[in-house]
């Protein structure tokens, strides 16, 4: 993984100053959750709009955990079609990340390289479309300083083709140097290179933290990106989801159908492959079985699938934006199903007593540095 700016890239980055992002007190913020243009909200206190789900490109390219470690044209196709279903309804905010894809986690073309290359061939028939692109810097041991985030930046700018990126976060929290990392997004900011900042699998001290210190340059920390799902409610009981609406920091729940856990599709005797198959077991499942007829059920009062019910469900949450990945047109189609309509408070606390329940899954180990 390359970590300067080829040559070839460095024309697209001319330095321009920009007028830094007001940040926004925690009473203001309950302004920024309300519906714009159309049905988007903007990310924290940053003026970021974007729609009240996102598609997660992580299986983009990926032959280390998704696409049965295989990638053929066949499967780019689906992407491609996952894409361009998700803006045909309105879907238009799309999250990736450096390493996903890349030769660095064995992956066999980079998600960064696709999203871009969808995006232009989008442009090319509908120019006027607007998509609003989330990507992340590793924290990779080697990295340090301010100047490391971008480098790294400029990198994902090239292979994205775009001048600039809405949303830059963090990916997890590194062994060292976070505080340099921080400075690195307020300078990214301020040299317009994005539009936002966040960070991701960051615990509430480390959340704190950073919004402290971007705080200090008027510069909001518009999001943290963490695992969060009906039956992975960790951020609620380690005060993540606490932090978010105290400080007005949007929450994005990455995994939020559980890896497909709670689509209903998976069953004790139909488990899924791969690695997922060690985290959801057929005894797992079995546990899991209760709680997905209830969502079934309640899904078909309103005419909609299990998908749909928990990720409305974690809409319902308010101040969160999920992000379920999409390989498929037929993906993208069913989540933009999840929009339009809002699940009963009675509804949203049976799902959530249920599914207490049952043990969680585990999560990424970063989430407790």
């Amino acid at each position: 993984m390359a970590m300067n700016v080829s040559i070839a890239c460095f024309s697209v980055f001319s330095y321009k100053k920009v007028n830094r992002i007001r940040a926004v007190s925690s009473k203001d913020f309950a302004a920024a959750l309300k519906t714009e243009e159309g049905d988007k909200v903007k990310l924290g206190g940053s003026e970021l709009k974007v729609t009240r789900l996102g598609i997660g490109a992580w299986s983009w390219g990926d032959t280390s955990y998704w696409n049965n470690f295989e990638w053929d044209d066949r499967k780019m196709k689906a992407a491609k079609a996952a894409f361009d279903a998700s803006v045909d309804r309105g879907i238009t905010f799309f999250d990736t990340a450096e390493v996903y894809g890349s030769r660095l986690s064995f992956g066999a073309i980079n998600s960064e390289t696709l999203l871009g290359r969808f995006i232009k061939e989008r442009k090319e028939n509908n120019p006027g479309v607007e998509v609003a692109v989330a990507t992340k810097f590793a924290a990779l041991p080697w990295r340090f300083g301010r100047q490391s985030v971008l480098n790294a930046l400029k990198d994902s700018i090239c292979r994205l083709g775009i001048s600039s990126v809405d949303l830059y976060q963090l990916h997890w929290p590194g062994v060292w140097g976070n505080e340099g990392y921080i400075d690195g997004l307020g300078d990214a900011v301020e040299q317009g290179l994005v539009k936002a900042v966040g960070v991701s699998n960051y615990s509430e001290r480390r959340l704190r933290d950073a919004y402290e210190r971007l705080k200090k340059r008027g510069i909001p920390l518009a999001s943290n990106q963490v695992n969060y799902s009906l039956i992975y409610r960790v951020p609620e009981q380690n005060g993540v989801k606490a932090a978010c609406d105290e400080l007005g920091i949007t929450l994005i729940a990455y995994s939020p159908i559980a890896q497909g856990a709670l689509t209903g599709k998976y069953t004790p005797e139909n488990p899924p492959t791969g690695p997922r198959a060690k985290i959801y077991t057929p005894e797992f499942l079995t546990k899991l079985q209760p709680l997905l007829n209830r969502i079934k059920g309640i899904g078909e009062n309103y005419g909609k699938t299990p998908t749909q019910v928990v990720l409305n469900w974690l809409i319902a949450q308010e101040n969160v934006v999920p992000i379920p990945g999409a390989k498929n047109a037929e993906q993208s189609e069913e989540f933009a199903g999840a929009l339009g309509w809002r699940l009963s408070n009675e509804e949203v606390d049976e799902l959530r007593s249920m599914a207490s329940e049952i043990s969680p899954v585990i999560g990424f180990p970063v989430e407790k540095l």
